[in-house]
């Protein structure tokens, strides 16, 4: 196919660092946070050098001005992975410098106007998130779908940031509405919205609704919940977090650990990753709380900043 570039781009700096023509249409976007309030100059000027040995298809600066880095028609290197950017256009967001990483209105405006641009370029009807990395990466596209997917899964980054990550079921539905389709999330008649702490986690769900308000209002009411469609897709998270609501999420509290390897990762579900380290059968210190993938007690985060732990495996003493 010819491929061609956004005309929301306003300005370019084509970097040395790609692979050439790809080997794969496209049929993934894979928006990244910058770590840094940068412009949009400033990100493409990020990868003009052959020695960084990396760059992006575009960046979107702290004002929202979208910069074309690497053309469409070509791999960037973005993502930690040949076969993810050999059909991904990689996106880097002008972001927080710290977790998790967060970006303005501007940034994620501008974002969703891209994502839009580049689905309907590319033939594309629909942005899907489908919020697990096996489900995605063995999920075969058909012809007028786009897929997200995050660095997070090809390497032992954060990237996009958990402030982005949370959103990307609002991006998928937002893109897909401005395409003309009707995102899975606004059907009416036979649809149902779960609400769940995660997709995976069916066992957690306080109840399926045929009006995406009640099961909005369920997910607020129930702190570390969300609303799933039919095909997983988050498309709503609620208000209150396990970290937010009274009880023990924030008064610390003792664990023993009733397993010997229990993993501790980065963050509060198992898409983070390991630390390499392991708890043993001690007793730890809790100093707050988070639902998460992978877990359905949720996730404690340790005292000595360790990391978190699945409650799961853990008994309150």
């Amino acid at each position: 196919m010819g491929y061609t570039n956004s005309s929301l781009v306003s300005y370019t700096k084509l970097s040395p660092n790609h692979s050439g023509l790809r080997t794969h249409s496209i049929d993934r976007i894979t928006p990244h946070c910058v770590v840094g309030q940068l412009t949009a100059e400033s990100i493409c000027g990020c990868f003009t050098s052959p020695s960084r040995e990396a760059s992006c298809n575009y960046g979107i600066g702290k004002d929202g001005k979208v910069s074309l880095c690497v053309e469409e028609k070509n791999r960037s290197w973005c993502s930690s992975s040949n076969a993810n950017d050999q059909r991904a256009v990689t996106i880097e967001c002008a972001s927080d410098l710290n977790a998790p990483y967060a970006m303005n209105s501007a940034v994620y405006e501008s974002l969703v106007k891209l994502c839009t641009d580049i689905c309907k370029r590319n033939g594309k009807k629909k942005l899907l998130w489908l919020a697990d990395k096996t489900k995605t990466l063995n999920y075969s596209p058909k012809s007028d779908e786009m897929v997200l997917t995050v660095h997070r899964w090809f390497a032992n980054k954060s990237c996009p940031g958990d402030w982005l990550y949370a959103r990307l079921g609002d991006l998928a539905a937002k893109v897909t509405a401005n395409l003309g389709s009707t995102p899975s999330s606004s059907k009416t008649g036979s649809t149902l919205y779960r609400v769940r702490k995660s997709w995976a986690d069916a066992k957690t769900q306080k109840g399926a609704f045929s009006i995406l308000e009640n099961a909005k209002n369920c997910a607020d009411s129930n702190a570390g919940y969300s609303v799933f469609d039919e095909s997983g897709n988050k498309v709503y998270t609620g208000k209150k977090t396990a970290a937010t609501t009274g009880g023990n999420s924030k008064t610390p509290y003792k664990v023993q650990v009733t397993v010997t390897d229990l993993n501790i990762r980065t963050g509060p579900g198992t898409n983070y990753s390991k630390t390499g380290k392991f708890t043993g059968k001690g007793v730890f210190t809790i100093v707050d709380e988070s639902s998460g993938q992978g877990s359905t007690k949720g996730w404690g985060k340790l005292k000595s900043g360790a990391g978190w732990i699945s409650l799961d495996y853990a008994k309150k003493i």
